[in-house]
């Protein structure tokens, strides 16, 4: 039997997806991140080069002490030179000082214009997405991932700008003092760039595969450190479970991050060997008759200092070009997150409405849905009429379809064909803003934020004042309850508002949709959960929610839609029945041996 993969362990399709997304990601494309900040990076690259110039008269200066200025004892010029060779260094600190500070700036900046990129795409997906996506993977690539980029991302212009000059400028220079010194100097590029082209191909299949340890990490973080995880394996037992997974992915990734640091490091140490070599073959060159052309004293120790400043930028252009490379991976990751298409996005042509003008009149016509993935649809040919002011009840066994209804309605999904109005306008022609003011949802997963209860309501309506918030709250049959409590509205809630028991979260939920006053309410199984005594307390709030408003109720307790205008039973996505309470129970079909 074949080895199960480790959890981080990639498939063969998704290996297959990292060589397609590596291959896609251009340097041109890394390079248009920088495109609007290209004024700022032509001043860093004159200040470089301003620099690398000014920086290269020291070994010249050098010359002149050692071949001139001590041999004459010509002290004004000693004093000279040697002022000179301070004032050099003193301006290319300052130079570099600026410089560093521009491209640090043009760095952060690009960093954060990718992480909102990302965060703000996120947002556009859709639930579906989320569904199949484990959250800790989504957190890790927007800390972890882009994370990794910071060096590369806000140093490796400048660094290539600032090596690449200075190389040039060096090797202009030592020509100039010796030619012949200077083809010996060079020798050792091809094989230089050949070993960092080896190494930085190894580190970008390292770096993927340490990303993908991280991304584990984070969900099991995510999966073992919340509220609700901690709970479950607290009553399942499982801690000891937890930790053994956290400690596996953590010792992977001490293994990873030592092959990612010893990555190429013999073939670097190699190339140290020669570069140090270099300096012995040109002190053997000035010394022999036939090389030396009666070459100086301060032409030698000048060529050798240029030499060893040569060195440098080389070493550092090839480091980069390694760090670029195995950044690729990270990129790769990025840019499919940026890439993802958006299942349910903003119309081309938007109806302009004011969303307190809407009656709420809803009509699903002829609606089929199937999930991605699936042969079998959720849901076919819904038909249906909902007046304004109207209450619809739509009933049915688990799996019927009843929830993906009230999520087409809300438009967190798009009918695979047919479509659903309100007030005569296809959802697919509002602004989401719009149709979030239009359609509220109140489902039985009531999701409170880790802030105080104020807070919480008015996340529905940012402007609210303190009075409509406590307006909102009494008529959600929730503010003596808030009153009670240590702080009053003050209270923090907890982590996804553990503090409260589930009939309470629901009338927080209630006073937070009735904040935000929808002509159009979903209200998904939100009492299913919940003891007859608190669903009793609830279910007065949700008849004060939904006073005057087109109401759409997906039920699981058949006694919570007893008096609504309306009540269609689905069955395997199908309309089989419709009619009153009264009615369906006469017909003896359906509804009748739901309610038995």
């Amino acid at each position: 039997m074949p080895r199960p993969p480790k959890p981080s362990e990639p498939t063969p399709a998704e290996r297959a997806a990292e060589r397609a997304q590596a291959r896609e990601v251009s340097l041109r494309r890394v390079g248009a991140l920088f495109h609007a900040h290209r004024r700022p990076l032509a001043v860093v690259v004159a200040i470089i080069v301003a620099s690398s110039v000014v920086a290269m008269a020291s070994p010249f200066l050098l010359r002149e002490v050692i071949d001139v200025a001590i041999p004459e004892q010509n002290v004004g010029l000693l004093v000279g030179l040697v002022a000179g060779m301070v004032g050099v260094a003193a301006l290319t600190s300052v130079l570099g000082v600026v410089q560093t500070w521009i491209s640090t700036r043009v760095g952060q900046e690009v960093m954060h214009r990718l992480r909102t990129d990302v965060f703000a795409h996120l947002q556009r997906q859709s639930v579906a997405f989320f569904t199949r996506t484990r959250t800790g993977e989504v957190q890790s690539r927007i800390t972890n991932d882009i994370g990794g980029m910071q060096s590369v991302v806000t140093s490796t212009a400048t660094s290539i700008a600032a090596n690449l000059t200075t190389a040039v400028a060096t090797a202009v220079a030592m020509i100039a003092l010796s030619w012949k010194l200077s083809l010996i100097s060079l020798v050792v590029m091809p094989p230089a760039i050949h070993l960092s082209r080896r190494v930085a191909a190894l580190r970008r299949a390292i770096t993927a595969q340490r990303q993908r340890e991280l991304a584990d990490l984070n969900v099991t973080i995510e999966e073992g450190l919340s509220i609700s995880g901690i709970q479950l394996s607290k009553t399942l037992g499982t801690s000891s479970a937890l930790v053994e997974r956290f400690t596996r992915t953590s010792e992977r990734l001490i293994e990873l991050q030592l092959r990612s640091d010893l990555a190429g490091r013999w073939r670097m140490a190699s190339m140290t060997i020669i570069f140090a070599a270099i300096p012995a073959a040109i002190y053997l060159s000035a010394g022999l008759p036939a090389t030396s052309g009666g070459m100086t004293i301060g032409t030698l120790v000048a060529f050798t200092a240029l030499q060893q400043g040569l060195f440098r930028p080389l070493t550092s252009l090839l480091n980069v070009g390694v760090s670029i490379t195995s950044s690729l991976a990270l990129f790769a990751r990025i840019f499919e997150y940026l890439d993802l298409p958006v299942e349910v996005d903003e119309p081309a042509e938007p109806v302009d409405v004011d969303p307190s003008s809407i009656r709420g009149d809803v009509r699903i016509e002829d609606v089929t849905f199937t999930y991605a993935g699936n042969d079998t649809a959720a849901l076919a040919g819904v038909d249906l009429l909902v007046p304004a002011g109207q209450t619809l009840a739509v009933v049915g066994e688990t799996g019927s379809g009843k929830s993906t209804l009230g999520s087409l309605v809300a438009r967190l999904a798009d009918p695979t064909a047919g479509r659903i109005t309100i007030d005569g306008i296809d959802l697919r022609r509002f602004r989401l803003a719009d149709l979030a003011q239009i359609v509220g949802v109140v489902s039985q997963e009531t999701y409170l934020l880790h802030t105080t209860v104020r807070e919480n309501l008015r996340y529905a309506k940012p402007d609210a004042t303190d009075e409509q918030i406590e307006a909102a709250a009494r008529a959600a049959q929730v503010h003596d309850l808030i009153a009670s409590l240590p702080d009053g509205y003050d209270t923090m809630v907890g982590s996804r508002g553990h503090r409260f028991s589930g009939g309470e979260k629901q009338r927080l939920a209630i006073a937070r949709t009735l904040l935000r006053n929808p002509r159009v309410l979903v209200l998904d199984e939100a009492t299913s959960a919940l003891d007859t005594a608190t669903e009793r307390a609830v279910q007065e709030a949700f008849d004060e929610l939904a006073r005057g408003r087109t109401t759409i109720t997906i039920a699981h307790r058949l006694s919570t839609v007893r008096d609504a205008d309306q009540i269609a039973v689905l069955d395997h996505g199908r309309i089989v029945e419709t009619g009153t309470h009264e009615s369906l129970l006469r017909r003896e079909g359906r509804y009748a041996a739901l309610s038995a």
